[in-house]
């Protein structure tokens, strides 16, 4: 039997390098790398509440979700936010975060990836178990032998000025060639961030992608951009933050 327990929890979200330090102050939960990897979920206790936290966080930084019940999240929030004062913990909301993970090219579903994108064009054909058997199996194994025809790509605006937020057309060599995704400002990279699918009938590949000249039309001016198969930041989030969902 499903039961649907959506309304009864909330998500508070410790994300950033200092986030193991903060945590560690309110559980006794064992959080290091050893004792708790990444993708690992498990309950612990914070103060007086019990959470399931997963390490895991759409930002690119060490950082744990918790699952919160209701009724105990305001509790959970007050206590990270008094045991965080010296570390700069911050509230961070949905613009922070789409901004991170634009910057660690992460997808969002909805949006960068839908029913109609399949994980190859997407990007995302290492996530693929190719080992086991699964839906739609045949169809993948024939489009990763022939070849996309369309493909996403991460963009960063030269000029800092512009800004990004999806659906603006993405020019190559002059040509229009498809329109972004999602976009944001990318503090970190120092431009206006976006992703996008780049379309070509007689495909698309990574030689395809960095020959090309970009260009990302914002009201219609062009801005020349750069394009990017992989994550143009490396490194991630300068303080602890933290996210919440559904309470604040």
């Amino acid at each position: 039997m499903l039961v649907d327990i959506t309304r009864s929890l909330s998500v508070i979200g410790v994300m950033g390098p200092t986030s193991r330090a903060l945590l560690s102050r309110v559980t006794d939960a064992d959080l290091s790398n050893a004792a708790f990897p990444f993708w690992e979920s498990r309950a612990i206790g914070i103060g007086q509440a019990t959470v399931r936290a997963v390490r895991l966080t759409y930002v690119g930084e060490l950082g744990w979700e918790l699952q919160v019940p209701m009724d105990q999240a305001m509790m959970v929030y007050d206590t990270l936010m008094e045991a965080g004062k010296d570390l700069g913990i911050t509230n961070a909301g949905h613009y922070a975060i789409n901004s991170l993970r634009l910057e660690k090219g992460y997808r969002a579903w909805g949006a960068d990836i839908s029913p109609d994108d399949t994980p190859i064009e997407a990007g995302l054909g290492f996530a693929i178990d190719w080992s086991k058997p699964f839906l739609g199996r045949a169809a993948l194994e024939k489009q990763k032998a022939a070849g996309v025809k369309r493909r996403l790509v991460i963009f960063v605006l030269e000029d800092p000025g512009p800004m990004l937020w999806g659906s603006e057309p993405i020019c190559r060599d002059g040509k229009t060639v498809g329109y972004t995704t999602s976009g944001s400002y990318g503090h970190s990279v120092g431009g206006a961030i976006g992703m996008g699918y780049v379309n070509n009938p007689e495909g698309v590949d990574s030689d395809f992608i960095q020959r090309g000249k970009y260009e990302i039309s914002v009201s219609g001016q062009r801005f020349a951009a750069r394009a990017f198969l992989r994550a143009p930041y490396e490194v991630g989030l300068p303080e602890c933050v933290v996210h919440s969902f559904g309470f604040l």
